[in-house]
């Protein structure tokens, strides 16, 4: 039935078995102090590898750019050589593995920062509508976001530094390549967007300038390691109340406009793909056509579409030909094994809402493949 979605696919420099990609999700389950990738971890991407491609959770690229409690870092040599736990586990099973780079910008806590020093953004525009995740003394609760302070132009520069060794960084520790995060209304996505960033120099403004952090970063990254081995991701809405853009993405004016000049953008540049994060609430509207096709005419490398994807809406955008691999993303936390399942037909399993984030092994790496859940079942109905 889904059988095209299992064609092998050329990304980049590398052939990707299928079209199933597991997409980056924050798990909160990095070891501390340090946020450091760990031997868990290792096993949940390694049981994870069948994906035609595995995206990790967000690594942030400096401290400065944290803004959850136990999320992974990428930016100094302990951090390093313990993703070389994941990419080895992951290469182990025969799976591809990017990085996501993550700078959360003003979506962060004086608590995380160096000194207890506010949070950086493009401007000192506060996030007022979404919360971040702080260590406490009882584990861990939701609080609202710091009061940032706007960057300066050398610490503008100083961040597109970070992202390019932070991307080298990935590659010593064995990544296939890495992915911009540039979605969810964090740092990238607010010097996108007119809403955060208030800008009057070469960063603010026009959209050509509020482009140009993504830009560097990219030319950045893409000098460092072979723009072959990049790819960017946006969460572009059309449409949504005032909690859920705030939450979910920052709602431009024209998000027409503002996402097809940026992924004309990245297609001269040369990335390997770009990744499109559809809002996934239970009422979400559909993204809209007119945008598809003209992505798809603008920008020439791999599309990768996510957001509440099932095989058969996986299936439809493929046949239109909008994209070309697709993320899985809650049910792929629960279903290990969800190629063979969704290739077979087969169910999932049901997700441990309750265990998303933070935690140990419950709700991250006890979840059965089919042939172990089948047995559970089984024996529970014997």
């Amino acid at each position: 039935m889904y059988d095209s979605l299992f064609e092998p696919v050329r990304l980049g420099d590398i052939i990707l078995a299928n079209r199933v990609v597991l997409p980056p999700m924050t798990r909160s389950r990095a070891s501390q102090p340090g946020n450091l990738p760990n031997e868990m971890m290792a096993k949940y991407y390694a049981q994870r590898a069948s994906a035609g491609l595995v995206i990790t959770e967000a690594a942030q690229v400096e401290q400065r750019g944290q803004g959850y409690a136990w999320t992974p870092g990428i930016h100094n040599q302990d951090q390093l050589e313990a993703w070389k736990l994941i990419t080895k586990a992951t290469h182990d099973q025969g799976g591809k593995i990017f990085l996501q780079l993550w700078h959360v910008g003003r979506v962060s806590h004086v608590s995380f920062q160096p000194n207890g020093e506010p949070p950086v953004a493009p401007s000192a525009v506060k996030a007022d509508s979404v919360k971040v995740f702080i260590e406490t003394a009882e584990g861990g609760a939701q609080v609202e976001p710091s009061q940032p302070r706007a960057l300066e132009i050398n610490e503008i520069k100083e961040i597109v530094a970070f992202y390019r060794q932070a991307a080298r960084n990935a590659m010593d520790a064995g990544f296939d390549g890495v992915e911009i995060h540039g979605a969810n209304g964090y740092l990238v996505n607010q010097f996108i967007s007119e809403v955060t960033n208030l800008r009057e120099d070469e960063y603010g403004g026009c959209l050509e300038n509020r482009l140009r952090f993504l830009k560097e970063i990219t030319t950045e990254v893409a000098e460092e390691i072979g723009a072959e081995k990049v790819g960017v991701r946006f969460s572009p809405l059309f449409e949504s109340t005032e909690e859920e853009r705030l939450y979910l993405g920052l709602l431009e004016s024209d998000p027409f406009t503002t996402y097809i000049s940026a992924a004309k953008m990245l297609n001269d540049i040369g990335i390997a793909y770009l990744s499109i994060a559809e809002a996934d609430w239970n009422s979400a509207p559909e993204m809209p056509e007119p945008f598809c096709q003209a992505l798809r005419e603008t920008f020439k490398g791999v599309i990768m579409y996510a957001g509440k994807y099932t095989g058969d809406k996986a299936l439809r955008m493929l046949e239109k030909g909008y994209g070309d691999i697709f993320g899985f993303g809650k049910p792929f936390i629960a279903t290990p094994d969800l190629p063979s399942r969704l290739r077979n037909n087969q169910p999932m399993n049901e997700l441990n809402a309750a265990r998303i984030f933070g935690g140990g092994e419950d709700g991250y790496t006890d979840y059965p493949e089919f042939e172990q859940a089948k047995h559970i079942l089984n024996t529970c109905t014997q």
